[in-house]
């Protein structure tokens, strides 16, 4: 039979369709990653994107569910968007298997990853990092999907990189004792910095002795164009062509601006509120004057590292603060706590308010959410994700801004 043979016969007018929608659980996939996710428009639509051929069957067979290189500049959310993809999809953002390609710039070093063959010292000590079970260990009823992330590809010795070959193009691995590990199941994302320099040379140009201020806006279309290319071109200087081919997509991340890295605050706020609301043994809402807020961001953000300091900024001048209160009984129970910033001390200053009846029905909320969300099945976002659906609207009643 031929493919002709398969075609119908036209009987009346074709319906138009359109491919561009995408499946329920797709759809879920991409909310729960630009919750997370900010700026990084062209990642998101790739990982759904394949996300979407891997549900329907249609992703080439015998290959990984994804091969993706990101590259971009630091603190622009390369890791982090493979923990959200984890976390929507299987519930925890650990459940990725990381590679820090620092480890491996000597061959031998490999052993780490594969074991050791039979008959080398050491042989029956060594627990290979990709083995079957370790890529399964997070697989649920629903979703059977390993990630794993190659952390600094660049910085990996030629053995890594023929030991990847192998994997982005077969979806196998031949452990050193020859046990056998099928990776078509797998989500492969490799991360670099390649190319950063350029991509920062374009983003912020000398002008006379004057570097261009790194919020001047989002480039256009050109300058983003120029910006993919440089990063695509440095990607090419360093991997061989049967590296790049072995890929489905080289993304190139772009950089934070003013507005991308306040929306990331809000983003780390409304975790700490849902940590202190579901974890802290007395649990209080709080809110942030808009002094506080840009002190954050002038203490945790750089042009040079984007947005990853702040999530520890937060946690040493917001959550350590909180924790010394609630140890010292300064805070009870259903307190507000209001975060105002001292000009005078160039520091947070904490003011509370006892506002014990609004804990009430949030709590209420909360937990009826919670229970909702165990009992039914899992469209994307997984029960334990820290900013379901469900609790999301429970967690936007409490504000961070005055």
């Amino acid at each position: 039979m031929v493919f002709s043979d398969l075609m119908p016969v036209a009987v009346g007018q074709p319906q138009r369709l359109d491919p561009a929608r995408t499946g329920q659980e797709a759809a879920a996939l991409e909310s729960a990653l630009r919750e997370l996710i900010v700026g990084q428009e062209e990642a998101i639509q790739q990982i759904v994107s394949i996300y979407q051929m891997h549900l329907t069957g249609l992703a080439s067979p015998g290959r990984p569910v994804a091969n993706l290189l990101f590259l971009g500049p630091t603190g622009s959310g390369k890791t982090r968007i493979v923990e959200a993809t984890a976390q929507a999809l299987v519930g925890n953002p650990n459940a990725v298997i990381k590679i820090d390609c620092a480890e491996f710039q000597h061959s031998h070093e490999i052993a780490k990853l594969i074991g050791s063959p039979p008959g080398y010292l050491g042989h029956r000590e060594t627990e290979p990092l990709l083995t079957q079970q370790a890529l399964e260990q997070y697989h649920t009823d629903k979703v059977k999907l390993s990630f794993v992330l190659f952390d600094e590809i660049e910085k990996a010795s030629d053995a890594v990189w023929n030991l990847l070959l192998g994997i982005l193009d077969k979806a196998t691995l031949r452990l050193g004792d020859n046990r056998k590990v099928d990776f078509s199941r797998a989500m492969i994302f490799m991360t670099s910095n390649l190319g950063a320099a350029e991509m920062g040379a374009l983003l912020r140009p000398r002008l006379g002795f004057t570097a261009r201020h790194p919020n001047m806006g989002p480039p256009d279309g050109r300058l983003t164009q120029k910006i993919r290319d440089a990063g695509q071109e440095a990607a090419r200087r360093k991997f061989t062509p049967e590296f790049i081919n072995r890929l489905d997509k080289i993304v190139v991340f772009n950089s934070l601006g003013e507005a991308e890295l306040r929306q990331i605050l809000d983003i780390e706020l409304r975790l700490v509120q849902q940590r202190l609301l579901s974890d802290c043994a007395v649990p209080f809402g709080f809110s942030l004057s808009e002094a506080a807020r840009n002190h954050l961001l002038s203490q945790g953000t750089d042009a040079r590292y984007g947005a990853r300091h702040l999530k520890r900024t937060i946690e040493r001048l917001l959550v350590q603060p909180m924790s010394n209160l609630v140890a010292s009984r300064q805070l009870g129970q259903g307190d507000w706590l209001r975060v105002e910033f001292d000009a005078e001390a160039r520091a947070l200053e904490f003011l509370r308010d006892r506002q014990g009846l609004w804990m009430k029905p949030i709590s209420a909320r909360l937990e009826t959410a919670s229970r909702a969300s165990s009992e039914s099945p899992s469209t994307g976002t997984g029960a334990e994700a820290r900013l379901s659906t469900r609790t999301r609207p429970v967690l936007e009643e409490v504000k961070f801004g005055e």
